[in-house]
């Protein structure tokens, strides 16, 4: 019997937010709005994201003893996440600063904090959380061998695993094959493929798919997604949507999809959902703020 739907293992945030009329260019200087803090960091949003749409969540993670590390915990328990995973101590919370511009597209710089001190020993003292969760999510915002120890310790405990290779950095053969689905944006996949990557989501996902992971998905923005498998790829549209803030859109479309996959949706359904939730987040400012519910998701 699992107890979660989906144990999500990466990072936690604080987004210290700003709105400029657009980006500046190297060496340039231009003002923008208050500054807003928000809960963040793709670990953190995926686990809110999924704990929201109703999913029983925990999250597996470090923060700081700060005020931002209690922010975090905050939200999260708000949401519903279990954070019985969440380790606190040895750093300064993980900090985000983004840029966002009028059409809603964002900037971000991070800066790791007590995410890079989650080790692989943390992932595996935690073999119970894996050992009871139908799905694993994971990103690149923690160390990789984090990552590659939360990957082979699912395998072990046959849990599905997922994973969003944000920020991009080359996957080893055993982490690329135990992701089932690997999900990438554009520049993600251009990142993994390299010079072969070719100038379609379905070129990306056929070169991806040939490294080893047994599904792939692509986000593609306001156009949807691509889910793709060995036996072809079919290409799901979005709601239109007017959009006012792209950040953590991505994240709460894997948190939906890790949850819909656990519960067991075919790909393409559970993309199909995920893609909805994305559409409906970019609605509203801010990243777990905008986290829609199941509710929303039914009226979009």
């Amino acid at each position: 019997m699992h107890g979660y739907d989906l144990l999500v293992v990466g990072s936690a945030n604080a987004d210290l937010v700003i709105h400029v009329d657009r980006r500046p260019a190297a060496g340039e200087t231009v003002l923008g709005s208050d500054l807003a803090t928000h809960p963040g960091g793709k670990g953190a949003n995926q686990a809110v994201a999924a704990a929201r749409l109703g999913a029983r969540t925990a999250l597996l993670a470090r923060v700081g003893d700060d005020a931002h590390g209690r922010l975090l915990t905050g939200s999260l328990t708000s949401a519903g996440v279990d954070t019985t995973g969440v380790l606190s101590g040895d750093a300064p919370t993980g900090v985000a600063l983004i840029t966002v511009d009028p059409s809603g597209d964002n900037s971000i710089v991070v800066s790791p904090g007590a995410n890079a001190r989650l080790t692989a020993k943390d992932v595996t003292g935690a073999r119970e959380l894996l050992e009871a969760a139908r799905v694993v999510s994971l990103q690149l915002e923690i160390p990789l061998e984090s990552v590659a120890a939360a990957v082979a310790t699912a395998a072990e405990a046959g849990t599905r695993v997922v994973l969003n290779p944000s920020p991009p950095a080359a996957l080893p053969p055993e982490v690329l094959a135990g992701c089932d689905p690997l999900v990438v944006n554009e520049h993600e996949a251009r990142v993994l493929l390299g010079a072969k990557a070719g100038d379609t989501p379905e070129a990306w996902a056929a070169g991806l798919l040939a490294l080893g992971p047994r599904s792939v998905v692509v986000t593609l923005g306001a156009a949807g997604a691509l889910a793709a498998t060995a036996d072809g790829a079919v290409h799901i549209p979005s709601p239109r949507v007017s959009a006012v803030d792209t950040t953590g859109a991505g994240d709460s479309f894997t948190g939906a999809l890790a949850w819909r996959l656990g519960a067991g949706d075919d790909l393409a359904s559970a993309v199909r959902f995920a893609v909805r939730v994305g559409a409906a987040a970019v609605t509203k400012p801010g990243a777990q703020e905008s986290f829609p519910t199941l509710e929303e998701v039914g009226q979009l």
